[in-house]
């Protein structure tokens, strides 16, 4: 990857309404979107990134439920979202009693926690995926919490990366 500083540029210079739109396309959390608006100008990649991981550092649980209804459930990708298809390619394929587990898990983790097992996907089977949803599920809310910011904020950057390199 490289700096595209005319991206950035292009990024920045979009008003306000423009901005928000394409950030909550990023993250579905409006308190993410604006903290990372209120960041600009943007010096580098780096700087956007950076504000991104700020940004996810101040969201309070609530905000972090409103960045994860914009996720689609793992080893269900949202049909005709093309970003949710990408990120979930690596269950493209999988044996179908991995993917009756791996919804089975879901169901029981969403039971638990009252949201999606949100991982960044990205690059991984779903019996990886499988694997990591059963290994989180004893977790209590508050470790898991922090463990979505985490994840959260892998994906925005991976998002973020890929609208620069569309710019």
């Amino acid at each position: 990857m490289t700096n595209h500083p005319h991206a950035l540029d292009t990024l920045a210079a979009a008003d306000a309404a423009e901005l928000a739109k394409i950030l909550l396309e990023v993250c579905s959390s409006p308190r993410w979107a604006t903290a990372v608006a209120e960041a600009k100008p943007w010096s580098s990649r780096e700087a956007l990134l950076a504000a991104n991981a700020a940004a996810m550092a101040e969201l309070t649980v609530a905000d972090l439920h409103d960045a994860m209804a914009g996720h689609a459930r793992i080893g269900r990708p949202k049909t005709g979202d093309a970003t949710s298809e990408r990120e979930q390619a690596g269950i493209q394929g999988a044996d179908q009693t991995v993917l009756d587990e791996l919804r089975e898990a879901n169901a029981a983790y969403e039971a638990k926690f009252g949201h999606v097992f949100l991982i960044c996907a990205t690059g991984r089977t779903a019996a990886a995926l499988l694997a990591a949803l059963r290994e989180r599920h004893p977790n209590d809310p508050a470790t898991e919490a922090e463990i979505v910011r985490g994840e959260l904020r892998k994906i925005n950057d991976i998002r973020l990366n890929r609208l620069l390199d569309a710019l």
